[in-house]
C-alpha cells in the first residue's frame, strides 16, 4: 500500500542556505493493509521527517514515496486516504473554536452534499467506534476535554474519510498511561479493519505491544528492521541492542550489551543497502572501526 524507495531529505541550514543536513538516508521500507509498522529510534533520528514527507508536509530531496502503486502526492484526494496524528493533541486545535469543529471542516471539503441529519449520525457513530460518548464531547471547547479524548477525536475525523494508512507520530506521549493503553488498543483494532498504521515512536514497549513489523533509525538511516519477535527477540545491530538495553526492568540488574566484535554485515559480503540476515530481518553495517 505504501513503499518507501531510497528516501533522502536534506535541509538547507546557515544564513543564504550554503549549508545543509541530511535528516534522512536512502530510507526503504513498506507498510501493507491491516499492518503496524513501528518507526523507532532516539530523538532527531529522523522518524517525525519521515511522517511528514509521507503526509506531503515536506517534499523528499531523492527517492520515491508511492500509495496503492502511484506517486504519492499532497492533495484532497491522497488525504482522503492519508492522515497524520501528531504528539499534541491542544496544537491540533483551534482554541477560539469548539473540538468538534473538525468533523464540519470534513464535510465542508469533502462531503458537501450530505444532509445535516445524515452527517450527525455519521459524526455520531465515528466517536462511538473511538469509544468516545458524544453527547461529553460534541459542542465543548478543546480545553474542556482532555488531552485522550482530543486524541480520540482525531482518529474519529480521520475515520469519516476513506482512510487506508494512518500516520501516528507519538500519539501517546502526552497522555496518561491509563489513556495510553485506550488509544493503543484502539490503533489494534482498527487494523482489523484493514487500516495500516505507521506507528512513530521513541518507546520501545508501546512499539513491541503494537507493530507486526519495527523499523529501527539512527541519524537518518535504517539500522534494523523485521519482524517485530525478530528484532526485539535476536537484535542484530548494536544500535538496537543498546536501545533494547536502556529500558529499564523490575527485578533485574541494568547492564550495558555486549560488545560486538565483527560486523555481521560486512563478515557475510553483504555491500550497499541492508543485508537479510535471516527471511525479513534485515540489517545495516555496525560502524565498527573495522569496518
Amino acid at each position: 500500500m505504501l513503499r518507501l524507495q531510497d528516501v533522502t531529505k536534506e535541509f538547507r541550514i546557515g544564513a543564504f542556505g550554503g549549508k545543509s543536513v541530511t535528516a534522512v538516508r536512502s530510507v526503504s521500507f513498506d507498510v501493507v493493509p491491516g499492518e503496524v509498522v513501528s518507526l523507532i529510534g532516539e530523538s532527531g533520528s529522523g522518524k517525525s521527517t519521515i511522517g511528514r514527507l509521507i503526509l506531503g508536509l515536506n517534499p523528499a530531496t531523492s527517492g520515491s514515496i508511492t500509495f496503492d502503486g502511484r506517486p504519492a502526492r499532497a492533495g484532497k484526494e491522497y488525504y482522503r486516504h492519508v492522515q497524520g496524528i501528531f504528539q499534541d493533541p491542544f496544537s491540533s486545535f483551534n482554541p477560539v473554536f469548539k473540538a468538534d469543529r473538525v468533523f464540519t471542516m470534513i464535510k465542508e471539503s469533502y462531503y458537501p452534499a450530505v444532509p445535516e441529519p445524515e452527517w450527525a449520525g455519521r459524526v455520531r457513530a465515528s466517536l462511538r467506534d473511538v469509544r468516545l460518548n458524544p453527547d461529553q464531547v460534541l459542542g465543548k471547547y478543546p480545553h474542556q476535554l482532555s488531552g485522550g479524548q482530543l486524541q480520540r477525536l482525531l482518529i474519529a475525523r480521520a475515520l469519516l474519510l476513506d482512510i487506508k494508512l494512518l500516520v501516528a507520530d507519538e500519539i501517546t506521549s502526552m497522555l496518561d498511561a491509563s489513556t495510553r493503553i485506550d488509544v493503543l488498543n484502539l490503533l489494534a483494532e482498527l487494523k482489523t479493519r484493514g487500516l495500516g498504521v505507521l506507528y512513530i515512536t521513541h518507546d520501545l514497549s508501546l512499539g513491541n505491544y503494537l507493530a507486526e513489523r519495527t523499523v529501527v533509525l539512527r541519524k537518518g538511516g535504517v539500522v534494523e528492521m523485521g519482524p517485530t519477535d525478530a528484532v526485539f527477540g535476536d537484535p542484530l545491530h548494536p544500535y538496537t541492542r543498546e536501545l533494547l538495553s536502556a529500558v529499564p526492568r523490575l527485578h533485574e540488574e541494568w547492564v550495558d550489551p555486549a560488545p560486538v566484535d565483527s560486523c555481521l554485515y560486512h563478515a557475510r559480503g553483504a555491500s550497499g543497502g541492508l543485508l537479510e540476515a535471516e527471511p525479513g530481518h534485515f540489517v545495516a553495517c555496525a560502524q565498527l572501526e573495522s569496518c
